[in-house]
C-alpha cells in the first residue's frame, strides 16, 4: 500500500515518517507535477496543510483514503471524496498536548510582553524599555479566560489555567456538560480578560470574531488563536490592536496561509506570531504516524477506519 505526503518535511519529520513500515512518498507541497505523478498509483493521501481539491482527488484513481494529520478537515473537499468513494479520516487527540501548550505560551507571551522586551534587551535598551512594557504586564492568576469551543484542547488547557489561578469560562454549543461554566458567546466576550479560540472552521464560524464581536470585548482583552485563521476578521483585529481596545494577540494561524510578509499584523508590537506550528512536535508526529499505520492496516484488512469523518 502506497501513501503520499505532500509536505515540506524537516529532517526530524522525515525520520518519523520513514521510520514506519509503510511505503510513503514525501514531496514538496508546491510540487504539483510530482504530486500528480505520485498519486497515479497511491492508495492513501496524507494531508497536513496543502488543500486537497477535487482536481487532486481526480488525479488519484486508486485512492481509498485521505488521512488528515491533525483534526481540522476544512481544507479537504469531502463532498468530492464521498462522490468518489474515498474515505476521509482525522486523528483527534494526537496534537492535543502540543496545541494546548502553545496556546498557553502565546497567552504568557502576550501578558508579559516577552517578545518586545526580548527585542529591547538585545538592542541594549533592556531595562528602560522593560519598564514601559511592564506597566501593561498582567497575570493569568485572577484573570477570566474564555475558551471558545470546549473540545480536547480546550479541556486540557482549562485544567492548566485553573491550576494557575484563572477563572475559566467556555462557550460550546456542542458541549452538554463541562467542568467549567458554559456561557453564551456574547457573555464570554464581555467577561473574559483572555479569549482563546478552539473551534473548527465552518460556515457558521468563519469571521466568528468580526468587528461587532471584537467591540464587545472588554477594553484591554487578549486574543489567542491556535485554531483557524479565518475565525477572525483580520482587518477588524488590526484596528482593535492599533486602538488598544485589544491589548495583544497571540496568533498561530492566519486568514491566508502561507501568510504574506506584508501582513499588517506583523507591524504591530502587541502581536506575537508563529507559523501554524501549534501542533508540530516530535510527540505529535509519533502519535500521528501510529494512527496512519493502523488505518492503513485497517484499510488493507477491510476493517472500519479510525476517526472516519466522511
Amino acid at each position: 500500500m502506497k501513501a503520499v505526503l505532500p509536505y515540506d518535511a524537516s529532517p526530524a519529520v522525515r525520520r518519523a515518517v520513514e521510520g514506519v513500515d509503510l511505503d510513503i512518498a514525501i514531496l514538496d507541497e508546491r510540487d504539483a507535477q510530482g504530486l500528480k505523478r505520485e498519486l497515479a498509483d497511491a492508495h492513501v493521501l496524507l494531508q497536513v496543510l496543502a488543500p486537497v481539491t477535487a482536481a487532486i482527488l481526480d488525479a488519484a484513481p486508486s485512492l481509498k483514503l485521505v488521512q488528515k494529520i491533525g483534526v481540522g478537515v476544512d481544507a479537504i473537499d469531502r463532498a468530492h471524496a464521498t462522490r468518489k468513494g474515498i474515505a476521509v479520516c482525522n486523528m483527534p487527540g494526537t496534537n492535543t498536548a502540543a496545541v494546548a501548550e502553545l496556546a498557553l505560551g502565546l497567552m504568557l507571551a502576550c501578558l508579559r510582553r516577552i517578545v518586545p522586551i526580548d527585542a529591547a534587551l538585545r538592542a541594549g535598551n533592556g531595562w528602560p524599555a522593560a519598564e514601559a512594557h511592564l506597566d501593561a504586564a498582567a497575570e493569568i492568576d485572577g484573570a477570566c479566560v474564555g475558551l471558545v469551543g470546549y473540545g480536547a484542547v480546550a479541556r486540557r488547557l482549562s485544567g492548566v489555567l485553573r491550576a494557575m489561578g484563572a477563572n475559566v469560562i467556555a462557550h460550546s454549543p456542542r458541549a452538554r456538560e463541562a467542568d467549567v461554566e458554559l456561557v453564551p458567546l456574547d457573555e464570554l466576550l464581555a467577561r473574559a480578560d483572555i479569549v482563546s479560540l478552539h473551534v473548527p472552521l465552518a460556515p457558521d464560524t468563519r469571521n466568528l470574531l468580526d468587528a461587532g464581536r471584537i467591540a464587545r470585548l472588554k477594553r484591554g482583552a487578549v486574543i489567542v488563536n491556535t485554531a483557524r485563521g479565518p475565525l477572525i476578521d483580520e482587518a477588524a483585529l488590526v484596528e482593535a490592536l492599533r486602538s488598544g481596545h485589544v491589548a495583544a494577540a497571540g496568533l498561530d494561524v492566519f486568514a491566508e496561509e502561507p501568510v504574506r510578509a506584508g501582513n499588517p499584523l506583523f507591524a504591530l508590537p502587541n502581536v506575537v506570531v508563529t507559523p501554524h506550528i501549534a501542533w508540530m512536535t516530535a510527540g505529535t508526529w509519533k502519535r500521528s504516524m501510529a494512527v496512519v499505520v493502523e488505518n492503513c492496516r485497517r484499510l488493507s484488512a477491510g476493517e472500519p477506519l479510525l476517526h472516519r469523518v466522511s
